[in-house]
């Protein structure tokens, strides 16, 4: 529970690089939200399922099925569709960009990134 009795915030980290995962983690863990992890976009879908999560931090770079693809099936799913997308990854191309956001983004966020910014970015979509 958080310090005012709600439940804490779900986050999934959808990333398969493990020291992004673990640096993730800890700063979203330090700011009170649970934590989910998926290192894969199938497991990234059945997380979105199981978990569903209030944000989903999306690499567009995951091995079996890629991020944009996830994103429009997020939008899709009128059941899922509330969840809010951050891709975060190394492709900042203007085209990537604009087709991450014109399928559905939240925000995208290009890697590296600054740990401040990822941070307010969750806490503007998401709250605390």
């Amino acid at each position: 529970m958080s310090p005012n009795g709600a439940a804490p915030k779900r986050v999934l980290i959808a990333e398969d690089e493990p020291h992004i995962v673990v640096s993730l983690e800890f700063l979203l863990r330090q700011a009170g939200y649970e934590v989910h992890v998926a290192t894969d976009g199938e497991q990234t879908l059945r997380a979105l399922q199981s978990v569903r999560p209030d944000l989903v931090l999306l690499d567009l770079m995951l091995p079996l099925v890629h991020g944009f693809e996830i994103c429009a099936r997020v939008r899709a799913d009128p059941e899922l569709a509330g969840i809010r997308i951050v891709v975060l990854t190394a492709k900042g191309r203007t085209t990537e960009i604009e087709k991450g956001l014109a399928l559905g983004a939240d925000a995208y966020v290009t890697k590296p990134f600054g740990t401040r910014e990822l941070m307010a970015t969750v806490r503007r979509l998401i709250g605390s």
